[in-house]
């Protein structure tokens, strides 16, 4: 670690079937790889046989973060957590879950950058972490609680500073559907069921160190200043939601929804969020209010205050009051989440007796915080709530379960919009209880699969938004056109990708997007204006290759993807520009490793590189093109039937589509026939042992 600042310097591995515990060194090993998903990639790769299946002891989950972890860098507050996912269909494929809160910074003060699990203990176990100290302790008399019992439960061994992450009933009983928790309402979905299978109950963790900044100090906090001075809002949308007197513009659609007369209703003084002038960043926090933008205004009236990360000034985590809760539902009437945490419960419901956003509906999501949150289940970007509005309204689920079984739903209450009905599925769900409970936790790949329902019917339901092998799109063609439509087809889940949509829906007009698009992309054609696309253009392939590769770079400095990059800013000054190189600017002064903006974006090409090498590793095939970079038959439909480059229509063009896959490729030096990086590629990144390992077997085109 000797010159180095930023990492913690060790990565802590721990073989619960041995039970055994040791180190190894971050810099020697993973530094090309910077931290987070690059360290999981690498572990997956190294360690793990493409035969593995997400339940095997010899599978890895690797909860690993990177350097800018624990440090004043704005929004840092980013765990990975990579595992062989087992919603993936038809074969389990590496991916990452990411979770906010204080985890990562507490994991660097105990001294690693990451830790790395393998085996299966011989009964229930939670993992100490207390700085130097590390113990395997049982956990017997935890299995079968919730995350929040679990993690009060150890709070009582370790102190109140510790922070838990811990795993409910469903990923103990192997529900694929699972999370793993910290700090109330920060999740990363999918890898529950992986510690489950391991009998690893939660990790709690509590240090007392820091994280040394290579750089001169002055120059660092100059360096934070400036980077919070660009900083927007929520998903950093840099223009209010409603005109405002500093404000030369503002969208509707705009996550910037503080103005005069918005308030904090349910805080013990309630606060008004007011104008909230860019340059006064002290009140930045105001500026978004993600339940009342996600759910209607009635949510300004249940607003304590907003909550989050580390390091974030933005407090996406919207914490709520609703006082009905407690008599009504034997709930508490406090709870907090955001984006899909928020709308869990009352998504499962398509109307309720008093409107979409009335109080009925503001209960159904509290029940569903209350709920999901404890008993550990994911909504998959609420694909799972999508599936089963279908599922029930179509008559499936009464065919697939029997005149018993159905009969033990309360389906009136159900259609009524009544948020009790969730007590009677949702911890179903969570003990793979019945016909019901069991398909839905499995993810909707496999559950398709087991109800003998088709993969391709699914993809033609818009309405459903189901993407491909198990999942659903996330900001796809719908937002950004041809750019989003690539980054969907990339993942082996969700893409979980923000960098585009961030950018394209930053409220800023059209002329000015396309000005700064040509700084970032060297052409305007690289965006289009909503609902209005363009043919395939090179620069489009320049934004989704652009879009990606700050993705897995944000997921391995530990940078949260939902506020970065910062192409953009809320200031007239600048002409609304942000900066694209504050993430090697920041990650140079913190580590005092001379990388510069070119250099981190070939680290974060080179993390990507290696995501790609175990997708075709884990399906056995080359050809990618066909076999997993898939459209769904929705993309090119349009409810009125206007043809594709119409204005008011999202709907793609199949030529233009494989135009757009050729283009891209060509961007990131893969053949364009298979989809396939070349040896050439992987060489070029120093993946020489990859491309080796993949050409023996016929898996990488020269």
């Amino acid at each position: 670690m000797s010159g180095y600042g930023g990492w913690a310097g060790k990565v802590l591995r721990v073989d619960l079937s041995a039970a055994r515990i040791w180190t190894e060194e971050t810099i020697e090993k993973y530094r090309a790889y910077l931290g987070g998903t690059g360290i999981g990639y690498k572990v997956m790769w190294d360690e793990v046989p493409a035969e593995t299946g997400p339940h095997d002891p010899e599978n890895r989950i690797v909860f690993a973060v990177g350097p800018l972890a624990g440090t004043g860098a704005p929004s840092n507050g980013r765990t990975a957590v990579t595992t062989l996912w087992a919603t993936c269909w038809p074969v389990p494929l590496v991916a990452s879950g990411h979770m906010g809160g204080p985890f990562a910074a507490q994991l660097k003060y105990a001294g690693y950058d990451a830790v790395v699990i393998q085996g299966k203990a011989d009964r229930p176990v939670w993992l100490m972490i207390s700085d130097g100290k590390v113990e395997i302790h049982d956990a017997r008399r935890l299995w079968g609680q919730g995350i929040r019992g679990t993690s009060a439960a150890i709070a009582e061994i370790m102190g109140p500073g510790v922070v838990v992450a811990a795993i409910g009933p469903a990923g103990e009983n192997l529900v694929p559907m699972s999370v793993v928790m910290n700090a109330v309402s920060h999740s990363a979905g999918g890898v529950g069921s992986v510690m489950g299978s391991k009998n690893l109950k939660a990790i709690g963790v509590t240090g007392t160190g820091s994280v040394r900044i290579a750089g001169n100090k002055e120059d660092w906090e100059k360096l934070i200043k400036f980077n919070i001075s660009l900083t927007g809002a929520h998903n950093q949308h840099v223009v209010p939601n409603s005109p405002q007197p500093w404000a030369e513009f503002h969208d509707p659609k705009s996550r910037w929804n503080a103005a005069p007369g918005r308030r904090w209703g349910a805080a013990a003084y309630p606060v008004e969020t007011g104008i909230c002038d860019p340059h006064d960043t002290n009140r930045m926090a105001y500026r978004s209010n993600s339940a009342s933008y996600l759910m209607g205004d009635l949510f300004w009236k249940f607003t304590v205050r907003g909550n989050g990360c580390t390091s974030c000034p933005i407090r996406c985590h919207t914490l709520m009051k609703v006082p009905s809760l407690p008599e009504k539902y034997g709930i508490p009437a406090l709870g907090q989440n955001t984006c899909g945490g928020l709308n869990f419960g009352r998504a499962f419901f398509k109307e309720f007796t008093d409107g979409p956003k009335g109080k009925t509906s503001a209960e159904a999501c509290m029940v569903g915080i209350h709920l999901a949150d404890d008993l550990g289940l994911w909504c998959n970007f609420t694909q799972v709530q999508r599936d089963f509005i279908r599922l029930y309204y179509d008559g499936t689920i009464q065919k697939k379960l029997g005149a018993r079984e159905f009969g033990r739903y309360d389906w009136r209450k159900y259609e009524q919009g009544d948020p009790a009905f969730l007590f009677d599925l949702l911890p179903r769900i969570a003990a793979k209880e019945g016909e019901l409970g069991t398909a839905l936790g499995l993810g909707t790949g496999h559950m398709l699969e087991r109800w003998s329902l088709s993969e391709d019917e699914w993809g033609r339901d818009r309405a459903l938004a189901y993407w491909k092998m198990g999942h659903p799109r996330h900001h796809g063609p719908e937002d950004a056109g041809q750019c989003g439509l690539l980054v969907n087809m990339m993942y082996n889940r969700d893409s979980q990708c923000h960098s585009h949509t961030n950018f394209i829906q930053n409220g800023l007009p059209l002329p000015l997007l396309k000005e700064l698009a040509t700084r970032l992309w060297g052409s305007p054609e690289a965006v289009d204006g909503p609902a209005d696309y363009r043919p395939m253009h090179p620069a489009k392939a320049r934004m989704a290759k652009w879009s990606l590769l700050r993705k897995e770079l944000h997921d391995s400095l530990s940078l949260c993807n939902w506020m970065w990059p910062l192409a953009a800013s809320p200031l007239r000054e600048r002409g609304y520009r942000g900066d694209d190189s504050l993430e090697s600017r920041l990650y140079r002064l913190a580590t005092g490793d001379n990388l510069d903006r070119e250099g981190l974006d070939r680290a974060a090409e080179r993390i990507f590189l290696l995501h790609r090498a175990l997708t075709v590793r884990g399906m056995g095939t080359s050809v990618m093109r066909l076999n997993h970079d898939k459209v769904p038959e929705w993309v090119y439909s349009d409810p009125s039937g206007r043809p594709p480059f119409t204005k008011g229509t999202t709907r793609m063009d199949r030529n233009d589509v494989q135009v757009a896959l050729d283009q891209f490729y060509d961007e990131m030096g893969w053949d364009r026939v298979t989809g396939a990086p070349t040896g050439r590629t992987y060489r070029k990144f120093g993946l020489d042992g990859v491309a080796a390992w993949l050409a023996e077997r016929n898996l990488a085109p020269a």
